[in-house]
């Protein structure tokens, strides 16, 4: 890892392959909340119970995940900061408009904000999940029908949904530009294949988002 990580080449692989990983991440993660608008009565419970209680989820795929993300955000600050400095004398005239697109340009400021959601986030559930399943008295972890009441009620407070829905668009605007970015850094472009990394990753940075924010305003409206 240190090899991996000593040079800029490999820092932006080393990110590429997080990224990677947490853009296969997302996907599951949606796909078990989405399971979450077909009613308490649905299969959300039983999916929440299996990943909340499976061993080779929680004490080897969970700590890879949370290595995972804290280890992006930080190479993505040490990438930034690194790129500043070799920078120190600025442009006289520098449209980055004509040069960049807005999310290239502000990854650092939708990724500090998406990491502020992180936070609030593994608050709201993660901890309150760690505290009910290992706290003694904090409640019955066998209980397989608590989870989607937990879910519900969590998404009554609509600061908390707003500040949800603004962190899902500049997680989208995060991922437009992450998701071809990590192609690239691993050696992946061809003109054959590029355009096709790229249309996929509109879609990606357009649906993932998308999914979480009508999971939100359903469990909102539906209160």
């Amino acid at each position: 890892m240190a090899g991996l990580t000593s040079s800029t080449i490999g820092r932006k692989y080393a990110m590429a392959l997080s990224a990677m990983f947490l853009l296969i991440f997302l996907v599951m993660h949606l796909s078990v909340n989405m399971l979450s608008v077909f009613g308490e009565d649905g299969p959300f419970n039983a999916a929440s119970y299996f990943m909340g209680y499976n061993p080779a989820v929680q004490f080897l795929m969970q700590p890879i995940l949370i290595f995972a993300v804290f280890f992006h955000f930080i190479m993505g600050f040490i990438l930034e900061t690194r790129n500043n400095k070799a920078r120190p004398v600025k442009y006289a005239v520098n449209n980055g408009k004509a040069n960049s697109t807005w999310m290239s340009r502000n990854m650092i400021i939708s990724g500090a904000v998406v990491l502020a959601f992180l936070a609030l986030h593994m608050y709201d559930f993660w901890m309150h999940e760690m505290t009910y399943k290992y706290v003694p008295g904090e409640g019955d972890p066998t209980d397989m029908t608590r989870f989607w009441g937990e879910l519900h009620e969590k998404f009554a407070d609509p600061l908390r949904v707003g500040f949800y829905v603004i962190s899902f668009v500049l997680l989208g605007l995060h991922l437009a530009h992450g998701f071809q970015s990590s192609f690239q850094s691993i050696g992946a472009r061809h003109p054959k294949y590029t355009p096709v990394i790229k249309t996929l990753g509109n879609w990606y940075s357009i649906l993932i988002p998308a999914g979480f924010i009508f999971i939100a305003l359903f469990h909102f409206l539906t209160q």
